[in-house]
């Protein structure tokens, strides 16, 4: 064969075998937005007296803004690392204009959305996910990643763990205020239990990363048990999501936002204490 030839066929092949790797070159040279982080700032900062941003989740929050933007649903003066109420009803309404509804659009970038989102923006790290629905009997059903933590919480204690009440209610239980209809919630039966154990659970629960109080009958229409909402759910309902964030600024998750009334822990989500 020609030489000539040869070393355009040659060039040719080079180029051929180039070409399918520039879409992977240009994913990696794309920012990152950590989910982790983001859902953290989606359930905190809606919560917060000031704009503070919340720790860590700024820089992703920010493009996560600069995506909904661009998509005319969020004004400019709102794209600031700052992922409070006004971010929250953007982005559900982006849920919405996937066709979501439910959980699928209760404000929480869920991991398909916050994909498509960023679909030649930026990629996704650190994603969240609640898994599939486990039925633990007697009508309770709960999600795999809340299965998980509760089962690392009973490792921890020695014994099992009984549930008055799981997740994904149909709605209008007056006693659960809506914390129940979505995922990652649960109250935990306290029978038999002495008041100092009953902490005892609250803090096994709180380190593997629930948002977790004792509730006693003179806070409201309910008997003793412990309410636990598994931090970060991507599943969690609106209500739940604001327990979270109080849980973090330091109150009791109760309609009068009081102080913090449960054993004091380092606050961690189930990702994070995995890691440790």
């Amino acid at each position: 064969m020609n030489p000539s030839r040869l070393v355009l066929l040659a060039a040719a092949l080079v180029a051929g075998a180039l070409t399918p790797a520039a879409p992977a070159s240009a994913a990696r040279s794309r920012p990152a937005v950590n989910m982790e982080a983001t859902v953290k700032a989606a359930q905190i900062d809606p919560r917060r007296a000031d704009d503070t941003r919340t720790p860590g989740a700024a820089t992703s929050v920010r493009l996560v803004e600069q995506a909904l933007h661009a998509k005319h649903l969020l004004a400019a003066k709102w794209v600031d690392g700052y992922f409070g109420t006004t971010t929250v009803a953007a982005y559900t309404a982006y849920q919405r204009s996937l066709g979501y509804t439910g959980l699928a659009a209760n404000g929480l970038p869920g991991r398909a959305s916050l994909a498509k989102l960023g679909k030649g923006r930026f990629t996704v790290t650190h994603p969240l996910s609640p898994g599939a629905r486990v039925d633990r009997g007697a009508g309770v059903v709960v999600n795999a990643r809340t299965e998980a933590m509760l089962t690392a919480a009973e490792r921890a204690l020695g014994r099992p763990l009984a549930l008055d009440q799981g997740s994904y209610n149909p709605g209008g239980d007056p006693t659960s205020a809506g914390t129940h209809d979505g995922g990652g919630v649960v109250d935990v039966s306290v029978k038999g239990m002495t008041a100092a154990y009953r902490v005892t659970v609250a803090r096994a629960l709180r380190r593997v990363g629930f948002a977790a109080w004792v509730r006693t009958p003179r806070q409201g229409d309910w008997p003793y048990h412990v309410h636990a909402v598994a931090i970060s759910d991507p599943d969690l309902s609106s209500p739940a999501q604001h327990q979270v964030g109080d849980y973090y600024l330091g109150r009791n998750g109760l309609a009068d936002r009081g102080p913090d009334d449960g054993p004091k822990v380092t606050i961690r989500t189930w990702e994070e204490y995995r890691r440790r």
